[in-house]
């Protein structure tokens, strides 16, 4: 049995502008271990969101296979993959995309509904993980009613509560101020030290630093692969 929870292979993404292909993936392979801590950094341009899109199965690559957690993801029909994105992967996003009238308790719980949970197992595992992030005293509140920081913690537990395969961080302290992205980075080395695998998308050396692998994409492809220190 591999310990790789992520093997792409010849990962190709082709859009087409009119009469014009643009190439943005141009033949990756990669593969991450369960419990990896990933960055995966490039220039505007470089192909990371359109890499990190097929990672989290929110797009399908113009050809190349994708196996998650031992899956076959790339022949997968838009059903089963959002079935995928519910159970195997965590979503952290710069935006924080969390429903603004709605408790922070509830924003957690949400994949957990799409998973079928009873209300109560919804609510005990929702609680614990805002608690797990530092918001124990939060929960009732609504987005409007939390700092930035705290709107990214509540995401950072969404992303949790599913016990996913993979954690996939978006520019995760884009919005946040210095102070603010520390913690939330000091969150995300807690949640790696706690054996989840984090692939996270920055163009942010410093946070890149808190990965243990940076993996550097140039113009389509993959132009160095080292750890960190």
């Amino acid at each position: 049995m591999s310990d790789n929870v992520i093997e792409i292979r010849n990962i190709v993404r082709d859009f087409k502008l009119g009469q014009e292909t643009v190439h943005v993936l141009k033949g990756i392979d990669l593969d991450i271990k369960k419990g990896e801590y990933v960055a995966i950094m490039g220039s505007s341009g470089s192909g990371k969101s359109t890499l990190m899109n097929i990672l989290g199965c929110l797009d399908t690559p113009t050809s190349g296979s994708y196996v998650l957690n031992g899956k076959d993801v790339s022949q997968m029909t838009d059903d089963e993959l959002a079935d995928i994105r519910n159970t195997e992967i965590g979503f952290v996003f710069q935006t924080f995309n969390l429903l603004p009238r709605t408790t922070a308790l509830d924003n957690v719980a949400l994949p957990m509904i799409y998973a079928g949970a009873s209300k109560s197992e919804r609510e005990e595992r929702a609680s614990k993980v805002l608690t797990d992030v530092g918001l124990a005293d939060r929960m009732d509140h609504k987005p409007n009613q939390l700092s930035g920081g705290q709107r990214q913690r509540v995401a950072v537990g969404r992303a949790l509560v599913n016990k996913p395969s993979i954690i996939l961080a978006d520019e995760p302290t884009g919005n946040l101020d210095s102070k603010t992205s520390t913690e939330i980075m000091q969150l995300f080395d807690e949640i790696h030290a706690n054996g989840n695998t984090v692939i996270m998308v920055t163009h942010e050396e410093d946070i890149a630093a808190h990965a243990k692998r940076i993996i550097r994409l140039h113009d389509g492809m993959v132009s160095s692969d080292t750890a960190s220190n």
